[in-house]
């Protein structure tokens, strides 16, 4: 039997154990490697080249969002499987729209997150106990998109768009009480390119300033306050 190789990336060691426990009494799984933080996550995937990132958003350094948005912009055809404690319906859409094949909150029954593994790595998509094919993905992020669609926002699919990673590091700057012309600095950009950065960043969160901008990326674990 062939079997799913997965790479698991979480920086929290109990729960990676815990993920090894339930997986390896699988004889069709086998966890090939595993990583603490997001640039580990792009380098074990070149490496190990698994059938299935298990990938937890709220990582250190690059979140689960920046890690799956490069590893698509590179066509790599893993599937990812995003795990959050952090669930809500937007953070969904964004997940989704980064590249993700799955998307299951932290407290996901272990026989679930099993059959998740297995639908994905057939090229179906996962949102909750619904199950996908492309087109069937898109149509639902259309009708999900269409249905959350926030007042004063001209475009509801641009605003549901991942963060660039030029806008989710000066997010993180901003997170950490700098103004724009200090984020500049460290950036070694204009003070004018960072105000149009932020201008993206409040126009895709659908937020007026930088300090909602900044609570919305806390709350959903893209950024931390100490990394």
């Amino acid at each position: 039997m062939e079997k799913i190789s997965i790479l698991v990336v979480d920086d929290h060691p109990l729960f990676r154990q815990g993920l090894r426990d339930v997986l390896q009494r699988e004889a069709d799984i086998e966890i090939v490697g595993e990583g603490s933080n997001g640039q580990e996550a792009i380098d074990l995937t070149h490496a190990l080249q698994p059938d299935a990132l298990i990938l937890d958003i709220n990582l250190p350094g690059l979140n689960g969002l920046q890690v799956t948005r490069q590893l698509r912009a590179e066509r790599c055809v893993a599937a990812v499987v995003m795990l959050t404690a952090y669930d809500d319906a937007e953070q969904v859409l964004h997940a989704f729209r980064a590249g993700g094949s799955a998307y299951c909150p932290k407290d996901v029954a272990p026989s679930k997150l099993v059959q998740v593994l297995r639908q994905v790595v057939q090229g179906h998509y996962v949102v909750g106990d619904q199950v996908f094919d492309r087109d069937g993905l898109q149509a639902w992020l259309d009708s999900t998109v269409e249905k959350a669609g926030r007042p004063y926002v001209d475009d509801t699919r641009e605003a549901f768009s991942p963060l660039s990673p030029r806008e989710m590091e000066i997010l993180q700057y901003v997170t950490r009480g700098l103004s724009n012309k200090e984020i500049a600095l460290s950036l070694g950009i204009s003070h004018q390119t960072v105000k149009n950065h932020m201008t993206a960043i409040l126009h895709k969160l659908d937020v007026e300033d930088r300090t909602q901008a900044a609570v919305y990326a806390l709350r959903r674990g893209w950024v931390r306050l100490q990394d």
